[in-house]
């Protein structure tokens, strides 16, 4: 098992330092000048060199990856060109209002997704299998911008029951940082007021960046529990008398979670990287809208930064997956 665990850590860094070059190259070839687009259209020449020297970016290309490279292994991820800050510091500001969104998001995937997955298997072919199945294909096939305006337009404009966007409202003093999840501080703090508004904030983007998971955990659970329900030891355990709740809730619902276990461990990656279309449907201060409002300012150094940290989180994610696997099944450990 620690050979096994020692491969998959030796794979996770390989891929980080392949995505880091992969970035780093994509960002720095793409069109535009940021010294020039930070110095303003009045800038003279002079005042371009100046910064263009400053931030090392008048050296050639393998130059500024070496040098990237080299700040990256101390935990350097760069300064940004617009703000003048370190990338890593705004990405701990951005970060935990992202993980309070995957969270609230994973959350409702797992506890909606599981049960009608369960009640889909158990009820194949008849109409509440039919109604989850057009529910999960419409998860899958709905784009997330399109969804998350629809929602925003029915229950903010329309009916005025949830915040547009936003995390909370700028008159709302947010609660004493010990955590940086609003939800979690506000309890801590015993702000039930905080923790309600902040709740209604999130109760839109979650939805929209939970559906695709929702539906993928359905579809995968379904599966499973209709391959499971079929088995020999289910149906000895119908012959023996045992209840369909019992035979469903607890034989059958343990061993079909395994292929679930391993979709939510891939979907908390693929969610990471989704909410930077989330975060800008909803205005949310997280690190994909950071990465966004980065990217339009040709500041390429937050970009990275944030597409690593996604990558490690999923890569993480990933790796946890298997190795829970390999722990479970010795078989895997050889592969």
């Amino acid at each position: 098992m620690l050979t096994f665990a020692f491969r998959k850590v030796l794979t996770l860094v390989g891929t980080m330092i392949g995505i880091a070059a992969l970035t780093f190259v994509i960002t720095n070839v793409a069109p535009g000048d940021p010294a020039r687009l930070v110095a303003g259209p009045n800038a003279t020449e002079d005042m371009v060199t100046t910064i263009r020297t400053e931030y090392g970016l008048d050296k050639s290309l393998p130059e500024q990856f070496v040098v990237y490279m080299g700040d990256l292994v101390t935990g350097d991820l760069g300064k940004s060109i617009v703000t003048t800050r370190p990338v890593l510091e705004e990405v701990l500001r951005y970060a935990p209002a992202t993980l309070e969104l995957v969270f609230v998001a994973m959350a409702l995937g797992i506890v909606v997704g599981v049960p009608m997955g369960m009640l889909s298997a158990v009820y194949k072919d008849g109409p509440i299998d039919h109604a989850t199945r057009i529910f999960s294909i419409s998860g899958v096939a709905l784009p997330a911008f399109w969804f998350g305006i629809i929602l925003q337009l029915t229950f903010a404009v329309d009916l005025g029951w949830l915040p547009v966007s936003g995390r909370l409202p700028l008159v709302t003093r947010p609660p004493q940082t010990v955590t940086g999840l609003l939800l979690v501080d506000s309890l801590l703090a015993g702000r039930l007021d905080t923790f309600w508004t902040s709740l209604r904030h999130i109760i839109l983007p979650a939805i929209v960046l939970s559906f695709p998971c929702l539906a993928s955990i359905l579809r995968v659970n379904r599966a499973e529990m209709i391959e499971v329900l079929q088995s020999d030891y289910i149906v000895a355990a119908r012959a023996h008398g045992i209840g369909s709740f019992r035979i469903v809730a607890i034989y059958a619902l343990k061993n079909a979670l395994l292929p679930t276990l391993a979709m939510i461990g891939l979907r908390f990656g693929w969610m990471l990287g989704s909410t930077v279309l989330v975060e800008t449907v909803f205005d949310w201060p997280g690190i994909g809208l950071y990465a966004v409002s980065s990217a339009l300012s040709s500041d390429f150094k937050p970009v990275i930064g944030v597409t690593l940290v996604i990558g490690f989180f999923f890569i993480v994610a990933n790796t946890l997956v298997d190795l829970a696997y390999a722990w479970i099944d010795p078989r895997l450990r050889s592969a």
